[in-house]
């Protein structure tokens, strides 16, 4: 008798597998990898994870199963979002395991070999992978050196789904609601507008939901509501969309904990313009303290900073680059490199840490000018 293990799909056995970012289990490492944020969450949400344990702090709720549409949280995504778009209900709001959960819906729901999936490169690397998976097909639509937003192309595109990363991932530049109406006023298509780091933008496109029954907002927890370790992420579209999301996720997607969590975040927006607040302060300051280095930056709308390192002879490129990161990982820094495409492999992407995170993280690379 055989022992061979039978083989996967011909195309899941040629996929490969999204990268994160470096997650080291040792201390003493300055991680600015992966766009965390550098502050603890509102003390509003230890207090509900507390309580959803149950009344004697047992754990015994954990024996039931979370209520299966996380219908509380979608009740408070909607109220969150009010005051931009007053006619969201809840019926307009989907849950998932984290935004990459939502996209995965999504792809699931509207992408295949016949169906391909737009989106803008460089953008988040993960797109391809979740379209792999489901043997579907990618159309990328370029970004120059300017990374102006091609407007007329994605309006023009005849797939029937576009991923856009606004802000962009990893350049952290924004783009303007002026020109998402512009693409959605052409585009036939839904128009999926990844609004992962929208907290640090300039504006959203939270405005447009009313017009424009074909935009699909994406949003997460992990970035500004400094909760990565709950995995929370939703949607927000027409109830069509999103009852076509309800058909294909998970009858269970998110915890118990999850959804109090999230709950008791988005009840606490004081606390979190704060923490907003704070991080786009020390973001200016290292993007203006790089640029009078003469350190190219794209201007940042996100979390992160998305600079081009000059060594001390003032070269830059890919080769200048993974030196510096290759300097830092050593010293026990982590930023994140992306060498795979010409315009992001000369940069490097710095998440916002904390005031002593960042004053290492330049001294370290400081010692990198003199030393490399």
């Amino acid at each position: 008798m055989s022992n061979t293990l039978p083989q996967p799909l011909p195309h899941i056995a040629k996929l490969h597998a999204y990268t994160p970012g470096l997650q080291p289990t040792e201390s003493g490492w300055i991680k600015l990898n992966t766009n965390e944020c550098p502050h603890p969450p509102s003390p509003r949400v230890a207090g509900a994870i507390i309580r959803e344990l149950g009344a004697d702090k047992s754990g015994a709720n954990l024996r039931l199963y979370p209520n299966p549409a996380s219908a509380a949280l979608r009740e408070t995504i909607a109220a969150h979002h009010a005051p931009q778009c007053p006619s969201l209900t809840a019926a307009g709001v989907c849950v998932g395991n984290g935004s990459d959960d939502i996209l995965n819906l999504l792809v699931r729901a509207y992408c295949s070999a016949g169906a391909p999936l737009a989106h803008t490169v460089p953008s988040y690397s993960l797109y391809p992978v979740l379209v792999a998976i489901e043997n579907g097909r990618c159309e990328t639509i370029p970004f120059e050196r300017d990374m102006r937003l091609p407007v007329e192309t994605l309006a023009a595109s005849t797939a029937p789904i576009i991923f856009l990363t606004s802000p962009n991932a990893p350049t952290g530049v924004g783009f303007a609601n002026a020109e998402i109406e512009r693409i959605l006023a052409g585009y036939r298509g839904l128009l999926v507008v990844d609004e992962a780091y929208a907290p640090f933008a300039n504006e959203n496109a939270v405005p447009l939901l009313a017009r424009h029954p074909n935009l699909v907002i994406v949003r997460t927890l992990s970035k500004a509501h400094a909760l990565a370790g709950i995995r929370i992420g939703y949607a927000l579209a027409h109830p069509e969309v999103i009852g076509v999301l309800d058909r294909v996720r998970d009858s269970y997607n998110t915890s118990r904990l999850s959804q109090a969590a999230a709950i008791a975040a988005l009840e606490d927006g004081d606390y979190y313009a704060g923490i907003i607040e704070k991080i786009k302060t020390t973001r200016d300051h290292w993007q203006k303290e790089w640029t009078a280095r003469g350190w190219f930056s794209y201007p940042s709308q996100t979390n992160f900073i998305f600079v081009e390192p000059k060594n001390a002879r003032g070269e830059s490129g890919a080769a200048v680059a993974q030196s510096a990161y290759d300097w830092l990982r050593a010293r026990k820094v982590l930023v994140r490199y992306f060498p795979s495409h010409p315009l992001t492999a000369p940069f490097l992407r710095i998440s916002v840490g904390t005031d002593t995170e960042m004053v290492a993280l330049d001294n370290t690379l400081q010692a990198w000018i003199k030393n490399a």
